[in-house]
């Protein structure tokens, strides 16, 4: 996993101090953790990119008064209008100790059933795991090169030893279908022979 640095300066905390440090072009931002005094820094808006436009979990090393935590971001707030990020939390990393995330999918090879003309639908595009800091994955790398039209993959088909699934076993991931055309045809043809064999009961 990539891991990014994040050189921070503390900040003080309340409405008033956020805006201002929002209008020197930062983003208030607060780390915390099990056993961890939570603390309130601030970051230039640029740094966090790295964060925002990927689809990746990143591990980010926050760097405050040459004091150093390993954390991963848990929630990232936009603007409802402009859509820039204006507030952070981290969770800090404990050695041992499992923490609950979400990590993303990506999905590898191009199914049989699309070859056939089949969709793939992506049911669910993350997961929430519980996982040790040492087992922190960027993403869940799902092979769906051999499913076929109609064939789909589970949670309890992922095979990830080290990561603690949250969801149902029985939770689809992703499937293949046939094409929204097809299916309506087929639904037409199945009323019409249900038409058709309610007309020769009546007979």
């Amino acid at each position: 996993m990539d891991v990014i640095s994040l050189d921070a300066t503390s900040r003080d905390v309340g409405t008033k101090a956020a805006r201002a440090v929002r209008r020197n072009g930062n983003v208030p931002c607060v780390l915390y953790g099990h056993g961890v005094e939570s603390v309130a820094f601030q970051v230039s808006e640029l740094s966090l990119n790295p964060l925002i436009y990927s689809s990746d979990l990143r591990q980010v090393e926050v760097q405050i008064d040459g004091q150093s935590w390993s954390c991963v971001p848990k929630t990232i707030e936009f603007h409802p209008v402009s859509d820039r990020p204006i507030h952070v939390d981290f969770q800090v990393l404990r050695k041992g100790e499992k923490m609950t995330m979400t990590v993303p999918f990506r999905f590898v090879g191009t199914p049989i059933g699309k070859r056939e003309g089949g969709v793939v639908k992506s049911v669910i595009h993350e997961v929430a795991v519980a996982v040790l800091p040492k087992n922190i994955v960027s993403h869940l790398e799902v092979d769906i090169e051999n499913l076929d039209i109609g064939d789909s993959i589970q949670i309890a088909d992922l095979d990830f030893p080290t990561l603690e699934f949250l969801s149902p076993k029985d939770q689809t991931i992703v499937t293949v279908t046939l094409p929204r055309v097809e299916v309506e045809i087929e639904e037409e043809e199945e009323l019409e022979e249900l038409e058709s064999e309610e007309e020769e009961t009546e007979e």
